[in-house]
């Protein structure tokens, strides 16, 4: 019997491999310009007006508490989508598209930072590599203290 695959998009952050499944993710854009939205949580950097739709931008690295990085050429806008929200996450760079067996995933140990924990779905064990598999719901948590209000912009 085949083991479960999923199809998960690998970034980097700060010199970590993170995946999020491909069934959520809409499309990599380069960066481009965000326009400031007010009174929102610092990790929300604004919005960009993506083929006509007006998208959210989270930028990963304040996200997770990690310090924030200058963007650069290989800076890339991973557009998600969770349920009926769509929004765009900064990410350090896109790298490719693996194949994960579900049985070489496993829950985070505990030790993981804390802050970071609290948004990984779990660890996925590949050859050589770890890799950081992020639980959307958790990260576009909007009930962490409405920081988020900017995601239900229509």
């Amino acid at each position: 019997m085949m083991s479960q695959v999923e199809k998960v998009i690998v970034f980097d952050l700060n010199n970590e491999e993170y995946g999020i499944p491909v069934k959520n993710v809409k499309s990599i854009e380069k960066i481009q310009f965000i326009t400031r939205v007010p009174k929102v949580n610092n990790f929300v950097k604004g919005v960009i007006n993506l083929r006509g739709v007006v998208t959210p931008i989270i930028d990963l690295r304040l996200r997770f508490n990690l310090e924030e990085k200058e963007y650069n050429e290989r800076t890339r806008i991973i557009i998600v989508t969770f349920e009926d929200k769509e929004v765009g996450f900064i990410v350090d760079s896109a790298n490719d598209v693996i194949d994960i067996p579900n049985d070489c995933v496993e829950s985070a140990p505990e030790v993981v930072g804390e802050q970071v924990h609290d948004y990984i779905e779990g660890i996925a064990k590949l050859d050589k590599r770890l890799l950081i598999i992020l639980d959307l719901e958790k990260v576009l948590d909007i009930n962490d203290d409405a920081e988020m209000n900017v995601v239900e912009v229509k």
